[in-house]
């Protein structure tokens, strides 16, 4: 099956708005085109001047909340995303579940909040240099997978997008061989097809996401069950993230 490639930069807490417009008004043109999908997850104090200077790039949130409203001192809910007009969200970063106590749990609320207002989450998942090294890369990524999309239907599933993000490889300049990345990309398209079946396996979209580069990015494509890239410092600047789109239109 044909999917239509997708490629997120993923800022962290970087850029002020005079940035993000700069940054659109250089890189937004290159996004031209249905080839394939590009976009940035940005801070939510840049997102609508991102959503203002966009009209080729997506433009995602990096995290949400999973109630409505309350009590929730610094959080965003998904009604204050939906007024902004968002399609996407990043959830479960691993800088979240770590620094932050996002859980399992927590992810999967998000999850079925962020569907339910028609919003596409970007669930990220991933194990540590440890698991790694112990073998237990696909243990993690299966039990991960079925905590975070727990109760969904299949039919939601089919139109996420799941990011497969090496804890190891992420800002370390280390990256996943193409190997060892197309691997566990097929580990996440087996669990998916293991629990929600063979249409929602073939129509989800995988990204590969850990020092993603323009040098390598075309490598990692390339492969079966790798459907695109969440990339981290290579977005922040203008033209690597213009060569990214140039190398993989």
């Amino acid at each position: 099956m044909s999917r239509k490639p997708i490629i997120v930069g993923n800022w962290k807490m970087n850029k002020n708005n005079a940035e993000t417009k700069a940054f659109f008004e250089a890189v937004d043109a290159a996004a031209a085109g249905d080839t394939a999908t590009y976009g940035i997850g940005a801070p939510f104090t840049d997102l609508q001047t991102a959503i203002a200077n966009a009209k080729n790039l997506i433009v995602a949130a990096e995290n949400c909340h999973f109630e409505d409203a309350g009590a929730f001192t610094g959080e965003v809910s998904v009604p204050m995303l939906e007024e902004l007009g968002l399609k996407y969200c990043i959830i479960g970063h691993s800088e979240r579940r770590q620094m932050f106590g996002d859980t399992n749990e927590t992810v999967n609320k998000k999850a079925h909040r962020l569907i339910k207002a028609g919003i596409t989450p970007i669930l990220c998942i991933g194990e540590t240099e440890a698991e790694f090294d112990a073998g237990q890369s696909e243990q993690v990524i299966r039990d991960e997978l079925a905590g975070s999309l727990k109760d969904l239907a299949p039919e939601a599933v089919a139109n996420m997008v799941i990011a497969y993000e090496p804890i190891w490889a992420i800002g370390t300049g280390k990256s996943a061989s193409v190997e060892i990345a197309e691997n566990c990309c097929k580990t996440v398209r087996d669990a998916v097809r293991d629990m929600f079946g063979d249409e929602a396996a073939d129509k989800v979209r995988i990204q590969y996401g850990g020092s993603v580069k323009p040098n390598n990015v075309v490598e990692y494509m390339a492969q079966p069950d790798i459907d695109g890239a969440l990339i981290g410092g290579a977005s922040l600047k203008a033209d690597s993230f213009i060569e990214i789109i140039e190398k993989t239109k």
